[in-house]
């Protein structure tokens, strides 16, 4: 019997790429998912001048996504995966899309893009939600939505949008992942998990939040008819069509189906975590999500004063969790390294880390001033003088630092969900790029007094995989049946704090 294989589109802020998941039984009624890589392609938001340039550029540079550089490597990617599905007697039985959240593109009333998708680190962002919780207070939005506050949640970038000269012509909203499906498939919809982070989905009832939204549209007369141009939302796991024809002829696929996957890039990675009951998990890579796996949201207001929010997961799940800036501040520091004209050795930057006394200076990663891009090392050296800490003076002592600080919030995050939820943690799995920092998954060890389960690093892809897999009859059981198909895939490798 020949295996069959499910692509899956994993899109990242700082790069996309396409992923052949092969299905492969084990022989004893058990399967293992074999991972291949058949497209990557460089993201990241472009800046944009918005109208004439002047001398102020900040105030007049706008952040944009290139979603058709994106749509190429998807279609690129597509095709090899159809090759390498074929070179290894395997047949494509599903292809999904997973991506960050939160940031829409509009669709004209042919459903032709009407622009490139704003970015949520866009500096348009700023003081807009203050604005909103003027008419709507925050602690209102918490009790429907769950929403940790975000400078960037989708709401707020509609608010600050709807002064934008496309607005009027705009007749749907879709998020990146919908987008990529809708082009894929001719069809329009919201998959839950990712539009739960666009504060307007009930976070208990898994439905579009029709008073909340009706209420925005009633205070700020600017968002008239927003409930319009919202699409049928769909659970995690629902195919959404086939391939259409003219995607079939630019990709040499079939009619293969598109499914509708956990669709937030974070959901999908928890599906693909060998989570247990008393398990907490951190998706490390530009953005650190932090959390645990509950079956139901926590909505009180000490949870909304902590910044914990409900995003919603596969079969019922919510994602409590809370977001830490992640690897984006080191990343930001090898940039900026690397523009001095000296290349960075990564692997050789976090041995010399390692070796630099721990947790000196220990700063809060999650202040939004590490929030834009820029000059990264200037910035945290500076948060670490007002501070009244050493200010680390080599680009070791600073990677020692970033990644102290991010350890320290680790286990901040995970002590105060823990808490909330009254839920006991005993280990922390880490996921995602994270999963490869030695160093960092040792740190949040010994920060956390917790065993660090790191891997797999492609759990976002893995998760998209699966629940293609269970979609589409390859694979049957709950979210425990899919992760025994994970333990039996990867290697994890554990980090246990010094005693």
């Amino acid at each position: 019997m020949s295996p069959t294989a499910f692509a899956a589109v994993d899109l990242g802020a700082t790069s996309g790429r396409v992923m052949l998941g092969v299905l492969h039984e084990d022989g004893g009624g058990g399967a293992r998912v074999e991972l291949v890589e058949t497209g990557r392609f460089a993201n990241g938001p472009v800046p944009v001048p918005r109208g004439a340039p002047t001398a102020e550029p900040v105030e007049t540079t706008e952040l944009r996504w290139d979603v058709l550089h994106l749509w190429r490597g998807v279609l690129d990617g597509l095709r090899e995966a159809g090759r390498k599905a074929a070179a290894r007697g395997a047949t494509l039985a599903g292809i999904g899309v997973d991506s960050w959240a939160v940031d829409t593109a509009l669709l004209d009333a042919d459903g032709a893009l009407l622009a490139a998708p704003r970015c949520y680190r866009d500096p348009r962002l700023r003081g807009v939600a203050e604005q909103v919780y003027e008419r709507i207070p925050a602690a209102e939005h918490y009790a429907v939505n769950g929403l940790q506050h975000l400078p960037f949640t989708t709401e707020f970038q509609l608010v600050a949008g709807a002064a934008d000269a496309v607005w009027p012509l705009a007749r749907d909203v879709l998020l990146v992942p919908d987008l990529v499906t809708y082009w894929l498939t001719g069809h329009k919809v919201a998959e839950v998990t990712n539009a739960s982070t666009t504060g307007l989905v009930d976070a208990s009832s898994r439905t579009w939040a029709d008073g909340l939204v009706k209420r925005l549209e009633e205070e700020l007369p600017q968002l008239a008819g927003l409930r319009g141009l919202l699409p049928d939302l769909v659970e995690a796991g629902t195919v959404v069509g086939p391939l259409a024809p003219a995607v079939q002829r630019l990709t040499g696929l079939g009619p293969v189906p598109v499914v509708a996957v956990a669709s937030h890039d974070t959901a999908s990675a928890v599906v693909g975590t060998p989570l247990g009951e008393r398990a907490a998990y951190i998706s490390s890579g530009t953005w650190s999500l932090v959390g645990l796996e509950l079956d139901a949201p926590v909505l009180t207001e000490a949870s909304r004063a902590a910044g914990f929010t409900n995003e919603l997961g596969l079969d019922g799940t919510v994602r409590y969790l809370h977001n830490v800036m992640g690897l984006w501040v080191l990343d930001e520091c090898v940039r900026e390294w690397a523009r001095d004209g000296e290349p960075v050795d990564l692997d050789a930057l976090l041995d010399a880390a390692a070796r630099e006394p721990g947790r000196v200076s220990v700063v809060d990663v999650d202040d939004e001033e590490f929030l834009a891009p820029g000059d990264m090392p200037r910035r945290f050296a500076d948060a670490a003088r007002r501070a009244g800490l050493r200010v680390p003076a080599t680009r070791a002592a600073l990677t020692r630092a970033v990644l102290d600080s991010l350890a320290a919030a680790y286990a901040r995050t995970i002590a105060r969900a823990s808490a909330l939820a009254d839920r006991q943690v005993d280990v922390v799995h880490v996921v995602g790029g994270g999963a490869r920092n030695a160093l960092l998954c040792r740190l949040t060890a010994e920060a956390t007094g917790l065993p660090v389960v790191a891997g797999p690093v492609e759990a976002a892809a893995l998760g998209n995989v699966l629940v293609q897999a269970r979609a589409t009859g390859a694979l049957t059981g709950g979210l425990a049946a899919l992760r025994d198909v994970v333990s039996a895939s990867f290697t994890l490798v554990r980090h246990d704090p010094s005693r």
